[in-house]
């Protein structure tokens, strides 16, 4: 496995098990959800939700923003950002 991916897995990691101080704002949550989504699975894909799904909408919002980001630079962006706040 390459270092890149190992350094993504170990912040996807961190950040699903992260107590205390690590207490991101729901932005913060979208940006990371949305470039873990397009650094697993790539560009968006499927319908946008509806407007009564507040959650999915906006989800998929700042997934699509990503689009045509490559799966290394997503992981690398994922890693930059943990790194900046910790």
């Amino acid at each position: 496995m390459s270092d890149l991916k190992n350094r993504f897995e170990d912040a996807v990691s961190y950040i699903q098990t992260a107590e205390g101080d690590f207490k991101p704002s729901n932005e913060l949550k979208l940006e990371f959800y949305a470039l873990y989504k397009q650094a697993t699975e790539g560009d968006v894909n499927g319908k946008r939700p509806g407007m009564m799904d507040f959650v999915g909408r906006a989800k998929f919002d700042a997934w699509d923003k990503l689009k045509g980001l490559s799966s290394d630079e997503a992981m690398q962006q994922y890693i930059d950002k943990l790194e900046s706040l910790k």
